[in-house]
């Protein structure tokens, strides 16, 4: 559950208490509580009791300048499951990839619409990315996101297409037959590249990771479009 969309007067509390734990994105904070009100269409009076409560056990803390998200909720984080064994089975790659490269590195799985990054090996140059560990960007505008795409069956394809494309930037995909002919592309070739559609500047290219004959997750590698090499990067 990602959101919660329903009248917030109808919300059970647990309901409640995820909302404000997902008032906190991207950032995990510092938010007053009047944001947290805001950003959760609660009055304060049931935003100040939730945020209490989930400061007591670990799921917020509170500092001088407003609440942030709490250490008890990185170390659950950090043992789900799925992406706790694909980090383990990709890092050994993913430290390949980055010495032959020298460039940042991304792993990430998919969840719903959009790609969801599990880890990410920083490049040596400073280089402004939208991507980052826990965040989550638009299936159709970055590499991973075409790859898992392009591997997730002819119903999500379907589903995708006939929804409106989201747009981060000038060059994101947001024609429908243009993101099909990409599609196709990427099946035949086993890679997705993507050129400025997240990040003005900015290039990748993805492969998908699959188990059981399923794609969980994709690889990446990001780069500054000038350094951009497909076929070395591939």
């Amino acid at each position: 559950m990602r959101s919660v969309k329903r009248n917030p007067d109808r919300l059970s509390v647990l309901e409640k208490s995820w909302l404000v734990l997902d008032s906190f994105r991207p950032t995990g904070g510092p938010l007053r509580l009047a944001d947290v009100a805001e950003r959760c269409h609660l009055p304060k009076t049931t935003a100040f009791r939730l945020l209490t409560e989930l400061t007591e056990i670990g799921a917020v803390a509170r500092r001088e300048d407003g609440y942030y998200l709490g250490r008890r909720l990185f170390e659950l984080g950090c043992i789900v499951p799925l992406e706790r064994d694909l980090r383990h089975a990709a890092l050994p790659f993913m430290h390949d990839l980055y010495e032959a490269t020298h460039e940042t590195v991304h792993l990430g799985v998919r969840d719903g619409l959009d790609v969801v990054y599990v880890e990410k090996i920083r490049g040596q140059e400073t280089f402004a990315l939208p991507s980052r560990v826990g965040g989550r960007l638009p299936l159709t505008c970055t590499g991973i996101g075409k790859a898992l795409l392009a591997y997730s069956g002819p119903d999500l394809i379907d589903e995708v297409l006939g929804r409106p494309l989201r747009r981060l930037t000038p060059h994101s995909i947001v024609d429908p037959q243009r993101l099909e002919e990409t599609i196709g592309q990427i099946q035949a070739a086993g890679l997705a590249y993507e050129r400025e559609e997240a990040q003005l500047g900015g290039a990748c290219i993805a492969a998908p990771v699959f188990s059981d004959g399923m794609a969980v997750a994709a690889l990446s590698v990001s780069v500054p479009l000038v350094r951009f090499q497909p076929t070395r990067l591939a």
